[in-house]
């Protein structure tokens, strides 16, 4: 049933991010074992999800390989020294030209246009976004937060003039209030500026765009020097911080450089969202009007978080031809014997309004003919459906050790998946309180199971 349950949690992540925004599985080092890994990769795919950073995931099942480099590359690199080359091949041309000075050359004006001074960006950075866009100049896509400005240069950073009193100290001291430090354990005159509800709200913010700063700028650079040489960079990724008012931030100057240099294309740069993201983290950020195109979605994903097990099971419900049946005092234990087909019922809107479960020798239910519909343990819920499509949910792939119909393939059991959900009512789908989707049984096997039961049941003694 992990499968099952996988599937659904993709399923569920899709929903809350909508069609428009794309979605990336990263929870390969999270997930439980190899074996777990790649069934998450596999059936995240199928629930809904654009692609994977598992790359032996890519090659056994076809599923398009999406990543970025780690916070590590960032830091493995300390000076321009550490390239290994500086050249790319100008597409135009043929000619290998050297993308370190082309990107130098592009970072000074850049900071000026973004109101970031040049001193601000780290050079290890630079170093290593220009090598891994020698290496995937056409599939450039950087992280951008790996870096928080120096303290030294915080009291010159033009755009907190006015805050960098709160700075003065390092970022350090906020990080520190911002887990629970009190005020006073903080230099004198550290906070004279904001009071306590501005500090509460503006640190997170603030921090986020001082720890981007660096790597927007070099991330900028790269990019525009990729275009010079006829490439495309493709965008960004933040790992940490305000993610809604950081991919705000990041739109703003994507938009700037593309008006100032005239680049439509580089107001569409993508930006990509990591960091510990659940169903609710993605919900809140569409509250705030977020510009994420895309999210990297690990841990809570391959690990269900919301729900960590699936209560699905298989029972014995015949054998040799013979019906049998499973009592517990527990009614929701109770099996419902012998060989059954089930259907999905859909009314006139398109919706399906309820699947019916029936025994295997019963005809199956006609368009435009009432159904009597009944739950299978409550006497009283019952209801006519006149449907106006039938759909037959159980179809037999497995048969006698042979497979007995061509499988479907991996896109077209995920192509059914989006379409099947396309078919339930919106209420079953929200987040908070949505409305059980309705199973029933033939108004045949109600009495089958009925009868069965009595057949089985002891009959106790009083004495």
């Amino acid at each position: 049933h992990f499968y099952s349950l996988m599937a659904t949690n993709a399923a569920r992540y899709r929903l809350a991010a909508g069609k428009n925004v794309k979605l990336l599985e990263f929870g390969l080092r999270r997930a439980q074992g190899p074996d777990g890994g790649l069934s998450a990769s596999k059936y995240s795919y199928i629930g809904g999800f654009d692609g994977t950073s598992n790359v032996l995931a890519g090659k056994m099942f076809n599923i398009p390989v999406k990543g970025t480099h780690a916070h590590a590359y960032i830091t493995s690199f300390s000076s321009f020294s550490d390239l290994q080359t500086k050249m790319l091949v100008d597409r135009k041309n043929g000619m290998e030209r050297d993308l370190l000075a082309l990107s130098l050359d592009w970072r000074g004006p850049l900071s000026t246009l973004l109101d970031i001074m040049p001193d601000e960006a780290s050079d290890g950075e630079l170093t290593a976004l220009i090598s891994f866009a020698i290496a995937f100049p056409d599939g450039f896509i950087a992280l951008v937060d790996t870096y928080d400005v120096k303290r030294k240069k915080i009291g010159h950073c033009r755009k907190f003039k006015g805050l960098y009193s709160i700075l003065y100290y390092s970022t350090h001291y906020i990080v520190h209030l911002a887990i629970g430090f009190p005020k006073h354990s903080f230099p004198a005159n550290t906070f004279e500026i904001l009071t306590d509800s501005q500090l509460s709200k503006g640190f997170l913010q603030l921090l986020s765009v001082i720890c981007c700063r660096s790597g927007l700028l070099n991330f900028c650079a790269v990019a525009m020097a990729l275009n010079d040489l006829g490439y495309r960079a493709i965008g960004i990724r933040i790992d940490s911080g305000d993610l809604a008012y950081l991919s705000n931030k990041a739109r703003d100057v994507f938009i700037k450089i593309s008006k100032k240099y005239n680049l439509p294309w580089f107001a569409a740069l993508q930006i990509m969202a990591s960091n510990d993201i659940n169903e609710e983290t993605i919900l809140s950020l569409n509250d705030q009007n977020h510009k994420i195109d895309c999210f990297a979605i690990g841990t809570h994903l391959v690990t269900c978080q919301r729900q960590p097990a699936l209560g699905c099971v298989y029972k014995l419900v015949e054998i040799n031809g013979i019906p049998r049946i499973k009592l517990s005092q527990d009614v929701a234990k109770v099996t419902m014997p012998g060989r059954k087909d089930a259907y999905r019922l859909y009314g006139a809107d398109g919706h399906a309004l309820i699947d019916l479960l029936q025994r295997s020798v019963e005809n199956p239910p006609e368009v435009g003919a009432r159904v009597l519909c009944r739950h299978p343990f409550q006497e009283s819920k019952r209801a006519y459906v006149i449907p106006t499509r039938v759909e037959q949910l159980y179809k037999i792939y497995w048969s006698n050790g042979e497979v007995i119909r061509p499988l479907p393939t991996l896109n077209e059991v995920r192509e059914r998946v989006q379409n099947s959900l396309q078919t339930l009512r919106q209420d079953h789908k929200r987040n908070l309180n949505p409305t059980p989707y309705k199973v029933a049984v033939s108004d045949d096997l109600y009495n089958f199971i009925h009868d069965l039961w009595l057949e089985n049941a002891p009959i106790g003694e009083l004495s």
